[in-house]
């Protein structure tokens, strides 16, 4: 990954640092939040920023693994699989260091190919615990009881604002953006095992100095981009092939129904709405502020994008998400049923939750961590704060897991993709 070569967060945007060694180190942060959902490597510079939190259990929140003692399976290794934008060695050391558990980390593809995996392996599961399952798959494992249930005791409150629950249990389920209390929440995770770790948001971005340089009102809404003054400006990502375009397609679902978003789809592209494969194809390729010529003002990506196109002067950013377009997803962690070490697996989901693990979470992966009381980088505050839930578009994991093939498969029919 190109982390390596990041200077500041601020020059992640090809915006306000075009042609400057930032473009470079842009391009890898931009790709590290992309890579969550295309399967790219990890980012270099997270894994440096991970192994410095390596200080021990005293932090870790986990109480099942004193340094150097197996639990009850007689083990003291612990694998832990993740997606591909994890950072693997960096957080090892750490999480060794933190539980007392050989803590081995393995990548198994984005977070699509991570579920398939879990779920395939159910009965001699690849690994003793998980992250990186988001919430348009989380209800896949419960659903198959992929997951063991289990809720760290040390659990950030944060967190139960994204507990999921079985549809056999709960209907509908919960689902990231639910109106559930804390202690609800907590239990929802207790039952489900699916421990939120992180979220984030999938948002339409727009070039603002563009609008103003051809005087032409910003847009704000959905329905703004497809009014005849948006033409032939926006680029979308497939979300056959993309996850970041699958959870806009989600949002749209949200907005206007099972009923109406193919018919928003159709309206978009007969505005000359534009659909790439992937997000660096469209942010990079086509986005105006992307930095490689591209024509396009306003673009698919995510709610904390502003934020690295904030100009060096740190008092203003070159593009905006739209908060009224966004979709917002949680990642989770969890401990896998049958696996070889649980009290070591329960160890990790531990660690991942603790104030140590949250506190790299900005840094490392570009997401927000659930722990609330975790203090943000000053940029994302300012420039890319997140969509609340009143805000955001959103559909409970189980929902998403009935419709999602279904939504594919339609809007391919339906406009060829």
């Amino acid at each position: 990954m190109q982390h390596a070569v990041l200077t500041t967060r601020q020059e992640r945007s090809g915006g306000a640092v075009r042609g400057t060694q930032g473009v470079r180190a842009a391009r890898g942060s931009q790709q590290a939040r992309a890579v969550r959902f295309t399967g790219l490597g990890a980012a270099a510079i997270a894994l440096t920023m991970l192994a410095g939190c390596a200080t021990g259990a005293a932090d870790s929140g986990a109480d099942s693994g004193a340094a150097g003692q197996a639990g009850a399976s007689g083990s003291n290794t612990v694998t832990l699989a993740v997606h591909s934008s994890f950072p693997n060695d960096a957080f090892a050391k750490a999480a060794s260091a933190a539980t007392g558990y050989d803590v081995e980390v393995v990548a198994a593809g984005d977070g699509g190919e991570l579920t398939n995996k879990l779920v395939l392996t159910q009965g001699a599961p690849i690994a003793d615990a998980f992250f990186g399952v988001d919430t348009m798959f989380a209800s896949r494992l419960v659903e198959r009881d992929v997951v063991e249930p289990y809720a760290p005791k040390q659990l950030p409150a944060g967190a139960a604002e994204f507990a999921i629950a079985a549809e056999s249990a709960a209907g509908a389920g919960t689902g990231a953006g639910a109106d559930a209390s804390t202690a609800e929440g907590v239990q929802l995770i207790a039952e489900t095992g699916m421990v939120p770790v992180d979220f984030g948001a999938t948002c339409v971005n727009i070039d603002t100095g563009w609008f103003a340089e051809h005087d032409i009102a910003a847009p704000e809404t959905y329905e703004d981009l497809v009014k005849p003054q948006y033409r032939d400006q926006t680029v979308l990502l497939d979300p056959t092939a993309s996850s970041t375009g699958a959870a806009f397609l989600v949002g749209t679902v949200a907005a206007f129904g099972e009923d109406g978003y193919v018919d928003y789809w159709q309206a978009l592209l007969d505005n000359g709405a534009r659909i790439e494969q992937g997000w660096s194809d469209a942010y990079y390729g086509q986005f105006t502020q992307g930095g490689e010529g591209g024509t396009k003002p306003i673009v698919v990506s995510y709610a904390s994008s502003p934020a690295f196109t904030v100009n060096e002067a740190g008092d203003a950013a070159s593009t905006q998400a739209l908060l009224g377009t966004c979709t917002r997803q949680a990642e989770y962690a969890g401990v896998l049923a049958n696996a070889a070490n649980p009290e070591g697996a329960r160890a990790v989901v531990d660690y991942l939750v603790s104030n140590e693990f949250q506190r790299t979470i900005p840094d490392t992966m570009y997401m927000n961590p659930v722990d609330g009381a975790v203090e943000l980088p000053a940029a994302w505050a300012q420039f890319a704060p997140e969509p609340t839930a009143q805000q955001a578009h959103d559909l409970s994991a189980a929902e998403i897991e009935r419709g999602r093939e279904g939504w594919l498969r339609t809007l391919g029919d339906e406009i060829g993709l």
